[in-house]
């Protein structure tokens, strides 16, 4: 897999006010980010979950957790699908 690196300059005591290391967090906002963006539709569960450094199941866990639907689909979709299949 191809990265890139970004960098985001923080306050050097805020790892001493959250208690984190400075991996946990880079963990934490990872996850935040990942999740953000799928919420936001601009990126599918699979893609959410590589940028979160997790697994699929992982991520889809977290989701869970946090109340957040793993599917975008609505009813009228499928309603829609279970039309075609007719």
């Amino acid at each position: 897999m191809n990265t890139r690196t970004i960098s985001i300059d923080l306050p050097s005591d805020i790892f001493l006010a959250l208690n984190e290391t400075e991996s946990e967090l880079t963990q934490r906002i990872k996850i935040s980010l990942a999740i953000r963006l799928y919420k936001l539709q601009k990126l599918t569960i699979g893609k959410a979950a590589q940028i979160s450094g997790l697994s699929r199941l992982q991520f889809e866990t977290i989701l869970s957790e946090n109340e957040i639907p793993i599917s975008n689909l609505t009813i009228d979709d499928v309603i829609s699908d279970i039309e075609k299949l007719k």
